[in-house]
């Protein structure tokens, strides 16, 4: 049974930072890639980052500068470590994952709330 867990999310004030932990079991977690989504009501979900079995990233334009993915395959964790937030990054961010053939994210987490309010 697949299960992708994920927290640290809660509430920051604009410049802040958060660093969310997505903990991965029942999947082959050095080959599949890991990702980072994140959804905001009337809005279509988006991909923050991504990172692939090699260790390549790639970034949203909205993110790039200011967030990090990292995997551990240790751990079967993946993070996002978010640096200056503001206020349009608040959403629900998602953890997610799919295997090297597939053509899209086969698996998601329930998501962690990020809140970036004064």
């Amino acid at each position: 049974q697949v299960q992708l867990v994920e927290s640290g999310g809660g509430l920051v004030q604009p410049g802040g930072s958060l660093r969310l932990s997505c903990v991965a079991s029942g999947i082959a977690f050095r080959s599949n890639t890991m990702a980072w989504y994140r959804q905001t009501p009337g809005k279509q979900r988006e991909r923050v980052a991504q990172v692939f079995s090699g260790g390549i990233t790639d970034y949203a334009d909205s993110v790039k500068g200011r967030f990090t993915i990292a995997r551990d395959v240790v751990k079967n964790t993946v993070y996002l470590q978010m640096n200056s937030l503001n206020p349009e990054d608040t959403a629900v961010y998602i953890c997610a994952a799919k295997s090297p053939w597939a053509a899209g994210y086969e698996y998601w987490g329930q998501g962690t709330q990020v809140t970036v309010s004064s």
